[in-house]
């Protein structure tokens, strides 16, 4: 299978199955396109047609190319990679390598659109003791097998409203890494409201990334990230992330934010986040209920996409100008990527990576805590639900049998599962509106890539 598109004056054409990236003139770009459904005169005839200027020899040059490339699995490459789908999984069955630790059932904050709902996940407020933090690290080293890097996310509602806990965890990991032979990497997410000195000290010192949520424009972060009075956060926020990403010089961080219903041109928001002075952004699309007054709709989509062309070409604005900046839905590797497990078997939800609540039960993922249906078991127990655990190991991205046509599927490998999950019921439906904003970023992406590689 290939994709073809034109985008900031490229012919780009993907072949999918064997991951290249060709970049082509338009009487390949058009030859490509007829290649594999017509004969090589049928071909020759329909662009010498068309090209009436252009030479019998060169058109013949062209073809024979174009036909070297798929000799060598360049190009019409065969799809290899279903055979092995489900069993790929099943060589790491049992092994956990990252745990989302709901450190606070409780937020500082009331926004109108958290998944989450305010920080409750639907249930009681708490916060997660050291008691169960400590089990929990215990139940990740015991559970995943020889690995030696183990991944722990500090996540909420608002962490840093249990930040005595928070630090006493990482702390005990440290103190057990060698013995184990582990190493802990530890992440952050925070609204900000709680940061101080010595947040920003523990985490440039403990942390290999914090995420820190701004969603742009005063106006519109204010819009829905506010207070239970109804106060907007912005302003007491921006200082306090200005401080902590200086302190972090060039350490992982991403400044992260949403765009809904009410900002469909976040690019806006991107641009106000550089104007802060901060370069490492992520801007994702909300994902909440049906009909909810935050969601996206058909009439954003054209909108959206837009966006994503124009960020694209402001990325390239920017390279040139000696000011790049990062977003995390462009990071993409045209040399190398994600192996071939993980662009087949996704992102591992309720097999490697599952997330903790405040009492120590396990779900599959964040977006899952809190629908009884998907509890896992418990840090003490392990994994007791095995039907439900059942349905992550089958989920990958043959699975879900709209993606077997799809190009994009290596890239984003069957995509969300509590995505979804929200939009069709199923752990390996589609959420379709994401799709589509999904292939619009990867052939963003992948143009600014073959633009920075040719270093123009």
């Amino acid at each position: 299978m290939i994709h073809r598109y034109k985008q900031g004056g490229y012919n780009i054409v993907l072949d999918v199955c064997s991951g290249g990236v060709h970049v082509v003139d338009d009487i390949a770009y058009d030859m490509i396109g007829l290649f594999q459904d017509h004969s090589r005169e049928e071909v020759l005839s329909q662009i010498g047609q068309s090209r009436p200027r252009v030479s019998r020899r060169e058109l013949e040059e062209c073809y024979d190319q174009i036909q070297s490339l798929k000799d060598q699995g360049k190009l019409f490459a065969p799809d290899t990679f279903q055979a092995m789908a489900g069993t790929l999984k099943q060589k790491t069955a049992g092994v956990v390598k990252a745990l989302c630790l709901h450190i606070a059932h409780s937020c500082n904050l009331n926004c109108a659109y958290c998944f989450a709902s305010q920080g409750n996940y639907h249930g009681e407020r708490a916060l997660m003791s050291f008691e169960v933090g400590k089990q929990a690290l215990d139940f990740l080293v015991a559970n995943s097998g020889t690995r030696r890097n183990l991944e722990v996310d500090f996540f909420g509602g608002e962490p840093l409203m249990n930040f005595q806990v928070v630090k006493d965890l990482v702390a005990y990991a440290r103190s057990i890494e060698k013995e184990k032979g582990k190493n802990f990497r530890f992440t952050l997410t925070t609204n900000g409201v709680l940061v101080d000195d010595e947040v920003i000290d523990f985490a440039d010192r403990e942390c290999c990334n914090v995420v820190l949520s701004l969603d742009g424009r005063k106006e519109i972060h204010d819009r829905f990230r506010v207070d239970y009075a109804g106060n907007g956060s912005y302003d007491k926020i921006v200082p306090k992330f200005q401080k902590f990403v200086q302190a972090r010089g060039g350490k992982s961080h991403y400044m992260r934010g949403t765009f809904t219903h009410a900002n469909p041109d976040f690019l806006k928001d991107i641009q106000h986040m550089l104007d802060l002075g901060f370069t490492e952004l992520s801007m994702e699309p909300v994902v909440c209920a049906a009909g909810d007054p935050s969601e996206l709709t058909e009439e954003d989509l054209p909108i959206v996409l837009e966006q994503y062309e124009k960020l694209a070409d402001l990325m390239i604005q920017r390279d040139r100008e000696g000011k790049p900046f990062t977003f995390y839905h462009y990071m993409i590797d045209l040399t190398g990527g994600p192996c071939v497990y993980k662009r087949i078997s996704g992102c591992g939800s309720g097999t490697e990576y599952m997330a903790v609540t405040p009492w120590g039960d396990l779900y599959p993922c964040h977006q899952f805590v809190g629908d009884e249906k998907f509890k896992l078991g418990d840090i003490w127990h392990g994994v007791t639900n095995t039907q439900a655990q059942a349905q992550f190991a089958a989920c990958n991205v043959y699975a879900h049998p709209e993606c077997r046509d799809c190009w994009a599927r290596l890239y984003c490998s069957g995509g969300c599962a509590a995505n979804a999950y929200h939009a069709t019921g199923s752990v390996t439906g589609v959420y379709e509106y994401g799709c589509k904003l999904f292939r619009k970023r990867m052939e963003c992406a992948i143009m600014v890539a073959v633009h920075r590689a040719l270093g123009n």
